[in-house]
């Protein structure tokens, strides 16, 4: 019998240790969002370890899974969302699938959720460089799911199919509170896999695998003596300075210095290598900082920030640059440089954001997406109109 019941912090990051330890074969990777200190991050919300636990066995009870659950709830009624932002972590090849998100349910309705919201992070398309090249410049092409992808995981795709049948379904794209997380990343592989056997990458290797402009820029930084530093919880203030200026530059919203420090404390209180602050000078300037983010086998690129002044000196390819080789020697499979859209048309307003991603020489990725099941369809649909109203 399979079972959902809460966990201690403790033995949720025990599993998480030993599921992403680097050269794991495993297809899922382990999500920061999946830790027990992002529930420290979004305090905003009530949250809880789980495990997936199968009970009964000659050996007594299995861990099959763990999972941090966000709970979102609806104004005024102790009614709310349990949101797993890309997790839970468990094989989702599993052939006790069904059981197992019967489990989940169960316990998401002991916990008065009217709807459950997993992110599977199970790689489905992957579209190398040369193909996503390709598809830019043919007009014919709008979309990055309109081109063949160059690897597709079949054990994604009956994922899907698996989930629809049992009654999941994706919420409506980017509306209200379905806006999670992202569908589409662009990732830099760090190791080759053949038959099995993991090679990893040479830093030679991984310059040679971007495009001229990138080497270019590097090498054009360090000839103009960019220096690169890891900064601690004191150099944010710094940090977020810089974060500031780049969000009216490009036109979003940005996050207050005291969410940055929270996101320090917590996940580096759980692992003092989890969190890193990079910070790239010129002549004693500060030209472009960024955070990073480490669990296990896997490394992302989080925040970034740099100043309109100064640009020529490439501030923002050397601290790239900086971040790549530190994922390299924590033995990562994966540099993460977060989400993308898949949208190729010339006159598409993030084509230069995967323009720039590409010439690290790294790769599309899609995993499923998002999927709901729904307990309570009225709550569900109160609920959708209040967050679609608040964000307008």
């Amino acid at each position: 019998m399979i079972q959902v019941r809460q966990i201690s912090p403790a033995q949720h990051l025990a599993f998480l240790h030993d599921w992403a330890t680097p050269g794991s074969t495993a297809e899922e990777t382990v999500s920061f969002l999946q830790t027990p200190a992002w529930a420290k991050v979004k305090q905003e919300w009530r949250s809880e370890s789980i495990g997936i636990v199968r009970d009964g066995g000659p050996g007594g009870p299995e861990l099959l899974g763990v999972g941090l659950v966000l709970y979102r709830q609806v104004p005024k009624l102790k009614r709310y969302l349990a949101y797993l932002p890309e997790g839970p972590v468990l094989d989702w090849t599993s052939p006790d699938l069904p059981e197992i998100l019967d489990a989940l349910r169960a316990h998401a309705k002991r916990r008065h959720a009217f709807a459950l919201r997993i992110g599977p992070t199970l790689p489905h398309r992957i579209w190398r460089k040369d193909t996503i090249k390709d598809a830019i410049a043919d007009e014919s092409i709008t979309a990055l799911s309109q081109a063949p992808a160059d690897v597709t995981n079949l054990h994604a795709t009956r994922l899907a199919n698996q989930l629809r049948h049992l009654g999941w379904r994706p919420p409506k794209a980017a509306e209200g509170f379905a806006a999670g997380q992202p569908k589409f990343n662009f990732q830099l592989p760090l190791v080759t896999w053949t038959d099995g056997v993991r090679t990893r990458l040479s830093e030679d290797e991984v310059l040679a695998g971007m495009n001229q402009l990138w080497r270019r820029n590097i090498r054009k930084a360090a000839k103009k003596g960019v220096e690169v530093s890891r900064g601690g919880r004191e150099d944010l203030a710094a940090f977020h300075k810089v974060y500031v200026e780049t969000a009216g530059r490009d036109g979003f919203t940005p996050r207050p210095l005291d969410y940055f420090q929270t996101m320090w404390d917590a996940l580096n209180g759980e692992d003092p290598d989890r969190m890193h602050l990079y910070l790239a000078h010129h002549e004693g300037d500060l030209v472009a900082s960024t955070t990073w983010v480490h669990v296990g086998r896997h490394t992302w690129y989080s925040y970034g920030a740099s100043t309109s002044a100064k640009r020529d000196v490439r501030g923002s390819n050397a601290i790239q640059w900086q971040m790549i080789r530190d994922s390299m020697a924590v033995d990562a499979d994966v540099y993460d440089l977060r989400g993308i859209t898949e949208g190729l048309a010339a006159d598409d307003p993030e084509l230069g954001l995967i323009q720039f991603k590409v010439g690290s020489g790294g790769e599309a990725v899609s995993y499923i997406g998002e999927w709901d099941l729904v307990i309570d369809p009225l709550l569900y649909k109160v609920f959708d109109w209040y967050m679609n109203r608040r964000s307008r």
